[in-house]
């Protein structure tokens, strides 16, 4: 079957109208057996528009979201994106302390809830200066049917339509706009090019379940939105979640790292037909190669794409295809990757000009799907995007002759001991693969001798014993003997953000307290 792109707009409006007449039938959203038509989707938005409208709602007013994944979130959002005012869907795994900031931050003026977040939302709500309208999600649903569609001007190509609050690991989150042309901006590039993964079929489902709150999650609806097929939204993830939606049509994913280990590992795995799913994109954390390789495994007749991106890049700029993956591992599987059609990077140092193939420094983009910004913050915007337009993203990483980009950690992670850079990310994949060690997390902690030293903190698979000694000398025959860790920390959990990142600053934190400097 030949590749079909069936159009080349680039804006939510367009498409959704498109897609309300091409495939009218065609399902939108899948929820718990609630379907919702591209040509239902249509009114319903429209009508969403009408309710927004007449709450005061205009173009660049910000609404917000506070509650898991829902297929009336995706449709709100929408709505919003086709009359321009900004969705900001705050993650509900946040202190109220936490949901406050944003909520002030943004001034929204209505604040939709699900059901199970009202009394917080309430709560949070009356203690910003604003002081929103909470709107239970259903109730939204229920009263738009009461309104005619709406009359509306569609937003320009480059007018903010989605505001995602960076995790941050120090200080209050930002918020960064995405627009239009950052959301949607690279399909067509992608299509003219003509890779596979770029196309897809009338029967194609994106499996929905990594929080609506990052790009990860509300980035898999623009893909959806944008091709036509169904969304199979899951509210939130879990490992059987996941293989009950692949054996019931999922053909396509995005998944961190740790989630991936939970599914590969969990005991219904063994038994799970993995046919439908055509490819699954992983990415937003280191993923070990042990692990990719034990994932590769145990589906094999699907595709895998390693996607490389962040929130400020509205999601993906850098693809490792498929054909880069293989059974047995290859030194391409510890990349990130090549940048995709309409993207360039260059990995450049201190004096922004970018070094020579081979060597290290920090990755910077070029993408019409850069941010234009972070909300109120033009100092911190300098800070990120350079007056030419390039995205410095503070990863650092290398760059190889063919242009794949190896990402070696981010560098405020980077240890540096006796004069040694360190990079996290390279330990962890080196430890990771130890038979005793579920996780690991690698941390640099105060060193009278070195400045900093490397210390592991693991997580023991059930069953399992680790010896400190087994660990450094299996890290030593793998890595250079200064980059293995010098001490281990068996520890119970690991600390994660909603997003599944490791949040290294919890285990810093006891080692540097009461120190003069501060790793942060």
């Amino acid at each position: 079957m030949a590749n079909n792109a069936y159009h080349d707009h680039q804006t939510f409006d367009a498409c959704l109208h498109f897609w309300a007449k091409a495939r009218p039938d065609g399902l939108a959203f899948d929820q718990d057996g609630r379907v919702t038509t591209y040509a239902e989707a249509d009114v319903l938005t429209r009508q969403l528009i009408a309710l927004l409208q007449a709450r005061g709602i205009a173009a660049g007013d910000r609404i917000a979201w506070l509650g898991k994944n829902r297929d009336i979130y995706f449709l709100l959002y929408i709505a919003a994106a086709r009359m321009g005012a900004v969705m900001v869907p705050i993650g509900w795994r946040l202190a109220p302390r936490e949901i406050a900031y944003i909520l002030g931050d943004t001034e929204a003026k209505l604040l939709f809830a699900d059901a199970e977040f009202v009394a917080t939302a309430h709560s949070v709500a009356s203690e910003v200066p604003a002081n929103p309208e909470v709107i239970e999600a259903e109730a939204a649903r229920t009263a738009a049917g009461g309104f005619d569609p709406a009359d509306y001007t569609p937003p320009g190509p480059h007018d903010p339509v989605l505001q995602l609050y960076t995790s941050g690991t120090t200080g209050n989150p930002k918020g960064a706009m995405l627009t239009n042309t950052n959301l949607l901006g690279l399909r067509n590039a992608g299509n003219a090019a003509g890779l596979d993964w770029q196309f897809y079929e009338p029967g194609d489902c994106m499996l929905v379940a990594m929080p609506c709150a990052h790009i990860g999650g509300t980035g898999l609806v623009n893909i959806a939105i944008a091709n036509g097929v169904r969304s199979l939204v899951q509210a939130e993830f879990s490992p059987v979640g996941v293989l009950e939606a692949i054996e019931a049509g999922a053909t396509h994913m995005f998944i961190v790292p740790a989630a991936l280990q939970m599914v590969i590992q969990h005991p219904r795995a063994a038994t799970t037909d993995f046919s439908n799913l055509k490819y699954l994109m992983y990415g937003a954390a280191p993923m070990p190669l042990e692990l990719l390789k034990e994932a590769v495994r145990t589906m094999p007749t699907t595709k895998f794409l390693q996607a490389y991106g962040m929130t400020e890049t509205a999601g993906t700029i850098s693809i490792l295809p498929p054909e880069d993956h293989s059974l047995e591992g290859n030194q391409r599987m510890r990349s990130a990757g090549k940048a995709c059609p309409g993207v360039e990077i260059e990995v450049r140092g201190p004096d922004n000009v970018e070094v020579p193939r081979g060597e290290i420094g920090e990755v910077c983009i070029l993408s019409p799907t850069n941010t234009p910004g972070y909300w109120r913050l033009p100092e911190a915007t300098t800070k990120t995007i350079d007056p030419d337009g390039w995205l410095h993203t503070g990863d650092a990483g290398v760059m190889d002759d063919d242009g794949y980009v190896y990402i070696q950690d981010r560098i405020k992670d980077m240890i540096i001991s006796g004069g040694e850079n360190v990079y996290p990310a390279e330990v962890e994949s080196a430890i990771y693969g130890h038979p005793a060690i579920a996780e690991v997390a690698v941390i640099g902690v105060p060193s009278a001798k070195w400045g900093e030293e490397v210390k592991a903190c693991v997580v023991v698979k059930p069953g399992h014993a680790v010896d400190e000694a087994d660990v450094i000398a299996w890290a030593r025959e793998r890595i250079a003997a200064f980059k293995a860790p010098k001490s281990v920390d068996v520890i119970p959990v690991m600390p994660r953000n909603a997003s599944g990142k490791i949040l290294r600053r919890e285990l810093r934190a006891p080692y540097w307290e009461g120190q003069e400097r501060q790793v942060s």
